[in-house]
């Protein structure tokens, strides 16, 4: 068994009725709470029996290394969530279609599309939403869907832990903590990572403005390969339940893309 299934059972745990401590329910009318933009994750859940999509209309990653360029663009790529109790909600991102365009060195282009892969994600929170801190675990697992030109074909899977906690004056603090298990690149195996993050949040009404530092690192046979970018993303509330983001994540070293930028849009029914 691939050392990333055993999450699974961890999902089906954590799926069980909360207990009467953590059964507060967050009001169905609140504004819509997305886990994006930028790279962070909420501790909020969508508010049971309804449904929430957040989605990037678009989003394009490009990074350069040794003489070569690499820009990959996903279309769409929605996460589709359903709440599932007061405090837990199920999720499924998938992104329908993938392009990757690689130039190495001599000039030589190579283009590959198709769909990507799938990740199953479950989110349970475990504090009550009237809390000024809020804490959730998500535990997930990616399914590989994706072509071997754009996944590497892999179960791989993690748990996160989101932390918020909120300021006076409108702002918000996001700690993201996160254990992960990846496939190695020789296919041998499975190796551990952890990723890590700080998010600060400003509202401004219905514009929040974020800056945010991330850090990853995978720990190989070879070494401990460091990834960091500086993340900023502003949202504008459209209505309580619509949502529309725009931002860009900037690689601090040469193992990091040199940029994300995306466009994103949430609603909620």
């Amino acid at each position: 068994m691939h050392t990333c299934v055993a999450f699974l059972p961890l999902l089906v745990a954590l799926a069980t009725p909360p207990d009467a401590a953590f059964a507060q329910t967050a009001p169905a009318d609140s504004p819509i709470c997305t886990d994006r933009p930028t790279n962070g994750n909420y501790a909020c859940t969508v508010p049971a029996g309804m449904v929430q999509i957040e989605a990037d209309v678009f989003n394009w990653t490009a990074n350069q290394a040794n003489g070569g360029r690499v820009d990959s663009i996903a279309f769409t790529n929605p996460v589709l969530k359903y709440g599932l109790t007061d405090n837990s909600d199920l999720q499924i991102a998938w992104a329908p279609y993938v392009r990757v365009r690689s130039r190495d060195a001599a000039g030589l282009v190579s283009i590959a599309d198709g769909v990507g892969d799938v990740t199953l994600r479950y989110k349970r929170r475990l504090t009550d939403p009237a809390n000024a801190l809020q804490i959730a675990v998500l535990p997930f697992v990616k399914v590989p869907t994706a072509p071997d030109s754009i996944g590497n074909g892999k179960v791989e899977g993690g748990i996160a832990v989101p932390i918020n906690y909120s300021v006076p004056g409108g702002w918000t603090v996001t700690l993201g903590p996160q254990f992960n298990v990846i496939a190695d690149t020789d296919g041998s195996g499975y190796r551990t990572g952890l990723t890590g993050l700080v998010n600060v949040a400003k509202s401004l009404g219905a514009v929040t403005l974020l800056g945010e530092l991330w850090t990853r690192q995978d720990f190989t046979s070879a070494g401990t390969v460091d990834q960091y970018s500086a993340d900023a993303a502003v949202v504008w509330l459209a209505r309580p339940n619509l949502q529309f983001d725009i931002g860009a994540n900037f690689g601090l070293n040469r193992n990091t893309p040199d940029v994300v930028s995306y466009i994103g849009v949430s609603t909620r029914f």
